[in-house]
C-alpha cells in the first residue's frame, strides 16, 4: 500500500519527469558516460522539488446532516419524558419547552436558518443532548431520595426553574432566528428601492 501510494504520488511524478529529461539528454548525446547518475541525480531533484502531499480532509457532517441526527435523538428524548412522571405543573412547563423544541426542528425555514448558524445549532443541540435529560434525570434521582429524607426543599421546584430557564434560552434562539429573517427582508426592501432609484435615474 506504501509503495503504490509513492508510485502516485508528486514526488515520484515529479522525479519521473526529472529522470526523463536526464534520458533525453542521454540520448542526444550530453550526459556522456555517466548518463545513469545524471538521472538519478535529476530524479532525486524532482522528488526533491515537489511540493509535499496534502492530507485529505476529513469528511465532518455538513450542517444539514447534523440536523437530521440531532432531530432523531429529539425523537429519542421525547420518548424518554414521556415515561417521567411530573407534577401537572412541571408536566406544563415541560410542553412549552418541548413544544417550541418541536417548532425548531421540524422541517422548514427555522431549520433552514439553523443550518447557516452553527452558534444556534450548538446551543439547540445542548438543550437536547445534554441539559434537558440532565435537568429531567437528575429530578428523578433527587425525588428517590426526597422520600427517604422528607421535609427538603421539593426537586420539582429546581425542576420548574431548570425548565422556565431553557425555555427562555430556546426563545432567544427563535427571536435571533426571526431577526435574521426580518434583516434580510429589509436588505431585500433597500436593494429593490435602490434598484428602482437607478432605473428611475436611467430612464
Amino acid at each position: 500500500m506504501a509503495i503504490s501510494r509513492y508510485l502516485e504520488s508528486r514526488k515520484n511524478i515529479a522525479g519521473g519527469v526529472c529522470g526523463l529529461a536526464g534520458l533525453v539528454l542521454t540520448f542526444t548525446g550530453v550526459a556522456g558516460p555517466y548518463w545513469p547518475v545524471v538521472v538519478v541525480g535529476l530524479y532525486g531533484a524532482g522528488a526533491l522539488i515537489a511540493p509535499p502531499e496534502r492530507p485529505a480532509l476529513p469528511d465532518f457532517p455538513g450542517p444539514s446532516a447534523q440536523l437530521d441526527e440531532l432531530r432523531a435523538d429529539y425523537e429519542t428524548l421525547r420518548g424518554y419524558l414521556t415515561e417521567v412522571d411530573l407534577s401537572p405543573a412541571v408536566g406544563a412547563r415541560l410542553t412549552e419547552l418541548t413544544d417550541l423544541l418541536t417548532a425548531l426542528l421540524d422541517p422548514g425555514w427555522a431549520t433552514e436558518l439553523l443550518a447557516e448558524d452553527p452558534e444556534g445549532l450548538h446551543t439547540l443541540s445542548r438543550t437536547v443532548r445534554q441539559d434537558l435529560p440532565e435537568a429531567v434525570d437528575s429530578y428523578v434521582r433527587a425525588r428517590w431520595w426526597t422520600r427517604l429524607t422528607p421535609n427538603q426543599e421539593p426537586p420539582e421546584q429546581h425542576l420548574e426553574r431548570q425548565l422556565v430557564l431553557l425555555r427562555r434560552e430556546s426563545e432567544n434562539l427563535a427571536a435571533a432566528l426571526r431577526d435574521t429573517e426580518s434583516r434580510r427582508q429589509e436588505t431585500h426592501t433597500r436593494y429593490l428601492e435602490e434598484r428602482g432609484g437607478a432605473d428611475g435615474l436611467g430612464a
